[in-house]
């Protein structure tokens, strides 16, 4: 393992378990971490690579506390990959006073990339707000985290600081100090959170800003969505989860469509959360997958989901708001019905009525969103034993 790649640790000592401690713990701002193994030809070819941005690094942040570059030999050091479940070599993972991001470095593989990566990690990612009129015209279209301090440098605002660090790729966060944020600060210190939608009303955060878990929590349930919207850019991220997708197709115009889903999802899904992702994906963009369940951009709005297997449509997209059929749809992936009437037909203990809509479902095609999974030609990948859904 090497800080900056310029000075070797030497790994059959404690030094090696001290520097791991550091990498990891609170002590440095940003740290790259990279997951390998020596046997892995992806991981021969980025070392020269990765050792490079650290060197360009190093010369415009000195401070071993500003930026780290790590690596880590994922075979000699089996139960750290594990901790961070390495499933990929090499995988490159950021992490920001001690806490691993969820969002991995997949983008080019050359020292400039990796090196503008890290500086766009070391921008600021709060916006200043020197005239709260400024916040009547904010974009509505996205998440806004809006927090209003008597003092830049207090214990507050570095909570709030570490937070938008985390998750200001899920949100836009802005804050006011001063005189200027004086209107907003009824008892103290504020925070808000702006969603989405010219009428929606804003939240207030009502716990402890001195508080990072429970301040972290909230404004993570803020500013990431129930329903997340797949792209190209991110489904191999959200392929990466391992969870099955319950995936609303939808026109890009056709908001009442996502908005009835996404209430749909909270009404009869919440307690399914961490066993399913719930997405939607513009036709459009993803005519291929449509194509792949028969169907074309003229169909939607449609639900399907895709076990990473196959692929098994809801019957009709306005059954959605019939009480608890969205959910029996997503228990009987998780209990293998769906699998197995794919193998063997309706069980015959449904009604002629329920067997006649599931003789559609029964013969799904294969997983389409299985293949925007990381790929063979980039990452040496881990082969695990996966039940079939």
């Amino acid at each position: 393992m090497h800080a900056f790649l310029t000075t070797e640790i030497y790994i059959y000592t404690n030094l090696f378990y001290e520097s791991i401690f550091y990498f990891f713990s609170g002590n440095a701002d940003v740290a790259l971490v990279n997951f390998y193994a020596d046997w892995c030809r992806f991981s021969q070819m980025l070392h020269p690579i990765f050792e490079e941005a650290s060197n360009i690094i190093r010369q415009e942040f000195p401070e071993k506390t500003q930026v780290v570059f790590a690596r880590v030999d994922c075979d000699q050091y089996s139960d750290i990959a594990q901790r961070y479940r390495i499933s990929k070599y090499p995988t490159l993972k950021l992490f920001r006073n001690g806490m691993m991001m969820k969002r991995e470095y997949r983008g080019q593989r050359s020292a400039s990339a990796l090196a503008d990566y890290i500086r766009q990690q070391r921008l600021d990612p709060v916006r200043e707000v020197n005239d709260l009129e400024d916040l009547k015209v904010l974009d509505r279209s996205k998440r806004n985290i809006i927090g209003y301090f008597e003092q830049r440098g207090s214990v507050n605002y570095r909570t709030f600081e570490r937070v938008s660090n985390i998750l200001h790729e899920d949100c836009v966060f802005l804050a006011s100090f001063g005189n200027v944020s004086r209107p907003e600060r009824y008892g103290g210190d504020n925070v808000i959170y702006r969603p989405p939608g010219e009428n929606a009303p804003d939240m207030v955060y009502l716990g402890s800003l001195t508080n990072f878990d429970l301040t972290y929590a909230w404004t993570q349930d803020k500013c990431v969505p129930l329903v997340r919207e797949i792209t190209f850019e991110n489904g191999e991220e959200l392929t990466e989860e391992g969870l099955p997708f319950l995936i609303l197709f939808h026109m890009k115009y056709d908001t009442e469509s996502l908005e009835r889903f996404q209430q749909e999802v909270a009404r009869q899904l919440i307690t399914e959360k961490g066993t399913i992702n719930f997405l939607h994906a513009d036709c459009d963009k993803f005519r291929h997958p449509l194509l792949h369940i028969q169907k074309t951009p003229a169909d939607c709005p449609v639900i399907a989901i895709d076990s990473f297997r196959h692929m098994y449509i809801f019957p009709d997209f306005k059954d959605l708001e019939v009480p608890g059929k969205l959910k029996q749809f997503v228990l009987d992936l998780h209990s293998g019905k769906l699998h197995r009437e794919f193998h063997h037909g309706p069980d015959p203990t449904d009604s002629p009525s329920e067997q006649s809509s599931q003789e559609i479902a029964s013969s799904p095609p294969e997983s389409s969103f299985q293949k925007l999974a990381p790929s063979e030609h980039r990452y040496t990948i881990l082969k695990r034993d996966r039940d079939e859904l």
